[in-house]
């Protein structure tokens, strides 16, 4: 029997507002900022999402033999080639999206967390 439900999945970041913008043009949904370092993500399907402000955050490296890149994102799309196109206009790093055979590709958003982008 289950203790807990997941309810939020909260990123660190050194601009809440700025993350938050990202992942709304990505998954949709609007930002609710409570203006103390805290915003939602609301209204987008799946997960909630929010982020907090991390004086001195440092991004996880990918890959990284020293170090783990803690967890990420699988974000499931139509249209890889589209989606890809999207994420980088809106600022996000390809950090392992050159091999055309598999079915998804990773990237770093805005502030250094990595994603995927995963064929639906």
């Amino acid at each position: 029997m289950a203790i807990a439900t997941l309810g939020t999945v909260v990123l660190d970041c050194p601009d809440p507002v700025a993350l938050a913008g990202f992942y709304a043009q990505v998954l949709g949904g609007e930002i609710e900022d409570d203006g103390d370092g805290w915003v939602d993500l609301t209204g987008a399907t799946g997960t909630a999402l929010a982020f907090q402000v991390a004086p001195g955050f440092v991004p996880p490296a990918w890959p990284a033999p020293d170090g783990s890149q803690q967890f990420h994102l699988d974000l499931t799309v139509e249209d890889l080639d589209a989606a890809e196109k999207h994420v980088l206009a809106l600022g996000a790093t390809a950090l392992d999206a050159a091999d055309p055979t598999r079915s998804w590709r990773v990237y770093a958003d805005p502030a250094g967390h990595p994603f995927c982008l995963c064929a639906g």
